[in-house]
């Protein structure tokens, strides 16, 4: 158990018997009255989003989730199937419910589901992922004083904005977090 004063972006509670995920949180101190803190969460069963208001000091459940070590098949219907590494079995996950994870899903990368009471209800992707630029604008040697970042689309359809020596064909690497460029990636 938590109070409501520790509830951060991220984390998984537990209300009603089902897991939220907090996708944004205030601290709310009004000039009178009681302080709050203002949630937007996330069912990680449904999809859909709610807003909820706590004292802070409401004792909120965490929600248990156990993490299964997998990696990326393929998508069809509206599902996205995994293989367990352990155990070999086909997970599928309704798009739905890992949409901000889709735009960094390339086949054979080893991600972990998160599961709620033997139900898959997210996963937790690598820290970075490694994404061929398909599409940007070519790089013109001296056009501007200073650098300026540019938009690239990348193999699996997410634009990516960054620096204008990245060509097509370059492989570079990602953020999951925030989607950002991290650095070009040298060819093996």
């Amino acid at each position: 158990m938590i109070t409501a004063i520790q509830i951060r972006k991220g984390k998984l509670i537990k209300l009603n018997g089902e897991p939220y995920k907090v996708i944004a949180f205030e601290h709310i101190t009004p000039g009178k009255g009681q302080a709050l803190v203002q949630t937007k969460l996330r069912n990680l069963i449904t999809g859909l989003a709610t807003e909820k208001r706590f004292r802070p000091d409401d004792r909120i459940e965490e929600a248990v989730v156990d993490l299964i070590e997998a990696e990326y098949l393929y998508e069809a219907d509206g599902y996205y199937h995994f293989m367990n590494t352990e155990t070999f079995d086909d997970l599928q996950i309704r798009s739905d419910v890992i949409e901000e994870a889709i735009p960094f899903l390339i086949p054979n990368i080893r991600v972990k589901i998160q599961v709620f009471e033997g139900r898959s209800i997210g996963i937790e992707l690598p820290k970075s992922v490694d994404l061929k630029v398909v599409e940007t604008q070519p790089y013109l040697k001296d056009a501007t004083a200073q650098a300026q970042l540019k938009p690239a689309k990348l193999e699996t359809g997410f634009v990516c904005r960054v620096p204008p020596y990245i060509e097509v064909g370059d492989r570079i690497r990602v953020d999951t977090r925030d989607g950002s460029f991290i650095e070009r990636v040298k060819e093996a």
